[in-house]
């Protein structure tokens, strides 16, 4: 038998979004690129090529190896 819904008035995604407001927590939505868009793979292989050989490849590289390392202990 179902239960029956609270009578705060809220539907069950308000209530998740309070009760998670509740714990600390904050709602972000973002919009990425989409690796299937038309043009995506040109628009990546140029921003690459502009990256290559450039002073700031290092830290993007070292920023990513990072990543892929927080990943790893996470994955543990």
């Amino acid at each position: 038998m179902p239960r029956a819904a609270p009578s705060d008035g809220l539907d069950k995604f308000a209530r998740y979004r309070a009760s998670q407001k509740a714990q600390g927590m904050k709602l972000l939505r973002l919009w990425v690129p989409d690796p299937a868009a038309p043009g995506f793979r040109e628009e990546a292989r140029r921003q690459a090529a502009l990256l290559r050989h450039a002073p700031e490849e290092a830290e993007a590289m070292t920023l990513l190896d990072a990543a892929l390392a927080d990943l790893d202990d996470w994955a543990e």
